[in-house]
């Protein structure tokens, strides 16, 4: 008689994305769950226009950024170079752990306005 398969616990990761998805869905440029249905870098995340701008990895959260500003959170600690699993780390792809939990949505909220095309002012980072 074949087992019933063990449901595992969310991880803590999806768990603080979704909520993170959640509110950042509610701007009207992010794309609705049924068209950002694909997949990137092999993880469900959140699109503008079909482009994708976040999703989380491990646990962390990844996000599309200028390259100057993924090179300026690096350089402070804040973050890392996004690496997808074959050891080229990604220019534009800033990967924040759940140490930074704290930066993730005004961190989200700049990739928006970065993948919407907006290049307004950078939310401080207190």
């Amino acid at each position: 008689m074949p087992r019933k398969p063990v449901q595992q616990p969310p991880d803590v990761g999806e768990v603080e994305f979704a909520r993170l998805a959640a509110t950042l869905s509610k701007d009207p440029r992010v794309d609705a769950p049924e068209v950002a249905r694909a997949k990137g870098f092999g993880s469900k995340g959140l699109k503008v226009a079909r482009k994708m701008f976040a999703f989380e990895s491990k646990s962390r959260l990844v996000v599309k950024l200028p390259r100057e500003r993924v090179d300026e959170l690096v350089s402070s600690g804040k973050g890392e170079r996004f690496d997808p699993g074959h050891g080229r780390l990604m220019k534009e792809w800033l990967a924040i752990g759940l140490r930074g939990k704290a930066l993730w949505l005004p961190v989200a909220r700049e990739a928006l306005e970065f993948a919407a095309g907006g290049r307004g002012s950078r939310p401080r980072e207190d």
